[in-house]
């Protein structure tokens, strides 16, 4: 009898959990980025060149060299662990394509939002969608290189961020820095569900 094979079965999950996490933010804030970063699947984005028909609703001028725009969402997956599979959705950022992203974070665990510091003000409007639908929520400041530096407590009085929203520094290029960031959404989500379960409310339905 092969032991090892027998303890290698004994081991494997018998159930695999599949979450989707939303990540979302402003224009320009990193949300591909952060997908293509992670995924363990080549992404599927929906990146299309910034033409002039942007022109004066696309504010581009804080954001060097960007040349291409989600326009729909971008895709990816991660495996978290044996048992637990994470898809993530990212969302568009132009105001005018938010329409999407009622449909987008249903049947969603929790979010994350991006923050960009060089522009604090975008962040608010992300902010207040997921605040008003209840859904459970973490805000990562995308740490750009030419971007200002700042304590967590300083950005989160300067966005009036809950105390009980977790805040996070982090680089959407790098890998170990975007899992950190998913890991926090998820204990986020199911300290969430439990606070509700022990105050006797249904959680909140994405």
């Amino acid at each position: 009898m092969d032991f090892a094979s027998s303890d290698r079965a004994a081991t494997q999950p018998t159930e695999i959990t599949s979450a989707k996490i939303v990540i979302a933010g402003g224009f320009g804030v990193g949300k591909t980025t952060l997908v293509g970063a992670v995924s363990e699947i080549e992404p599927l984005t929906t990146e299309a060149v910034m033409t002039s028909a942007g022109a004066g609703i696309d504010d581009a001028s804080k954001v060097p060299g960007k040349a291409t725009t989600t326009v729909a969402m971008d895709f990816g997956r991660i495996t978290m662990a044996d048992d637990l599979i994470l898809y993530l959705f990212g969302t568009p950022g132009q105001t005018r394509f938010w329409f999407m992203w009622d449909e987008l974070i249903r049947g969603a665990v929790g979010a994350a939002v991006l923050v960009d510091t060089r522009r604090l003000t975008d962040a608010f409007a992300p902010l207040d969608y997921f605040e008003n639908r209840h859904l459970p929520y973490l805000v990562a400041v995308n740490c750009f290189d030419d971007a200002p530096r700042y304590e967590p407590e300083e950005v989160r009085e300067a966005l009036a961020i809950p105390a009980h929203v977790p805040l996070l520094m982090c680089d959407a290029r790098h890998r170990d820095s975007v899992k950190a960031v998913l890991i926090g959404v998820v204990e986020h989500a199911m300290a969430t569900l439990v606070a509700e379960h022990e105050k006797g409310h249904p959680a909140p339905v994405g």
